[in-house]
């Protein structure tokens, strides 16, 4: 039977379209959307930069630059700067052989990646402190050849890499699965050796999904608390990051300080926010 194109035409006229709710019920649940947000998120942020301002300039470029707030700042950037890169290797790495290569065990590579997002991590950090402390399985050996971990930079380092591991790897994993393995195969059929088909097959195809994975990790490290808080040892000028030297503060009473480094940490978050929904977009229109 031939159906022509005025009957095609008919046929998809008359297919049910989706509900439109009433104009009440959806200015209502904009309304209380809008509420929801501005009460949970735009007023504690606005508290804040309030907050951190209320004695004047002055006063705020004094508390972000003091000596102790300035080293917890480099220390939040410096184990960013090292974390980040580690954790993207990693990550691509990881991603690479889990979507690419078919082995046994591939499934347990994957649980044992989505780890730290199951345990708290004030554990992780104490399982650093079990390890490397000085009572720890390996602690007084490094201590005894003048290499601290815990209370140090490296033990922060290790704790920030253990909660981040998973945000680059998680990210790339089903986009890499979703692009299947036949460009890289074709790649290698021409003779091109695997660097060079990462470099002009894969890493094309997966850069929008790196980035954001990047962004997301760059943003877990600077703000980690729990796990950075145990391993730290709050060694002020030494040790404390950006969340831990807010913390101090706020301890001390010395509020209009603690809201200054306060909104340093949540500009940081909002460029971060701007540079990942610029990603998201860019990722929807290529």
């Amino acid at each position: 039977m031939v159906i022509s194109i005025d009957q095609t035409k008919e046929k998809v006229k008359n297919e049910p379209t989706a509900l439109k709710e009433p104009w009440l019920v959806r200015f209502g649940l904009t309304a209380v959307s809008i509420l929801f947000l501005f009460i949970f998120l735009v007023m504690p942020l606005a508290v804040i930069f309030i907050s951190a301002f209320r004695k004047g300039f002055d006063v705020y470029l004094a508390s972000i630059t003091e000596p102790d707030a300035w080293s917890a700042i480099k220390l939040t950037l410096l184990v960013a700067v090292i974390a980040v890169p580690l954790n993207t290797i990693f990550g691509i790495a990881a991603a690479w052989c889990i979507t690419k290569f078919s082995f046994k065990g591939r499934n347990l590579l994957i649980t044992i990646i989505d780890l730290p997002f199951a345990v708290s991590p004030v554990i992780a950090g104490l399982v650093f402190i079990l390890v490397f402390g000085a009572q720890g399985l390996f602690g007084e050996w490094f201590l005894n050849h003048d290499m601290p971990i815990v209370f140090a930079l490296p033990g922060i380092l290790l704790a920030s890499l253990f909660v981040t591991v998973p945000f680059v790897a998680r990210e790339l994993i089903p986009l890499m699965q979703s692009q299947g393995t036949q460009e890289e195969e074709a790649s290698v059929s021409l003779g091109a050796n695997g660097f060079q088909t990462f470099w002009h097959v894969t890493l094309p195809n997966i850069k929008w999904g790196l980035l954001y994975g990047v962004i997301l990790c760059n943003a877990r490290v600077m703000g980690e608390f729990g796990a950075v808080s145990v391993v730290s040892g709050h060694v002020r000028g030494l040790t404390n990051t950006m969340p831990l030297h807010i913390e101090v503060l706020y301890n001390e009473y010395q509020f209009t300080a603690a809201f200054a480094v306060a909104s340093l940490m949540s500009i940081l978050a909002i460029l971060t926010i701007i540079i990942k929904n610029i990603v998201e977009w860019k990722t929807s229109h290529r």
